[in-house]
């Protein structure tokens, strides 16, 4: 549930980094230096944000340049969550008691905001879709220029 996230500090550490994507970095322990040179506020920097209760708070919606959403039918989505191992198992009937049923209302929530998101196939390939959101994000910035 959103409840259980601090969401207003999600907001504030998302404006940190739109800020100052350098200095949020350092300021995290994340080394910025890819190359030999020293990376500069001009260069182009990229922020990904994942979660599935991201656009259901209407502050952080607003920071977003593309929004993504991976649908996930419920077998397969059911299938998925039965791989995943775990500290301490689901107890039985927790996806179809609560999980499925969560997600359901969540996305309708968003839907009838009219979050402006690009719905991804979650039936596709890791390559599919990373080569999709990839080709969106440089046609953004081609466009910004």
């Amino acid at each position: 549930v959103l409840d259980s996230l601090d969401m207003e500090a999600m907001v504030s550490t998302v404006r940190a980094w739109i800020e100052n994507p350098v200095k949020f970095a350092r300021s995290h322990g994340v080394n910025v230096t890819p190359g030999s040179r020293e990376p500069t506020s001009q260069d182009t920097h990229v922020l990904v944000i994942e979660g599935f209760l991201l656009y259901n708070y209407k502050p952080l919606i607003e920071l977003f340049d593309l929004r993504y959403y991976l649908a996930v039918p419920y077998d397969e989505c059911k299938r998925r969550r039965s791989t995943r191992n775990y500290t301490v198992p689901d107890p039985p009937g927790l996806f179809d008691g609560h999980v499925w049923p969560m997600y359901l209302k969540h996305r309708k929530e968003m839907e009838d905001c009219g979050v402006d998101v690009v719905y991804l196939d979650g039936l596709k390939s890791r390559d599919e879709l990373y080569n999709q959101v990839f080709e969106d994000i440089h046609n953004k910035l081609l466009n910004c220029s």
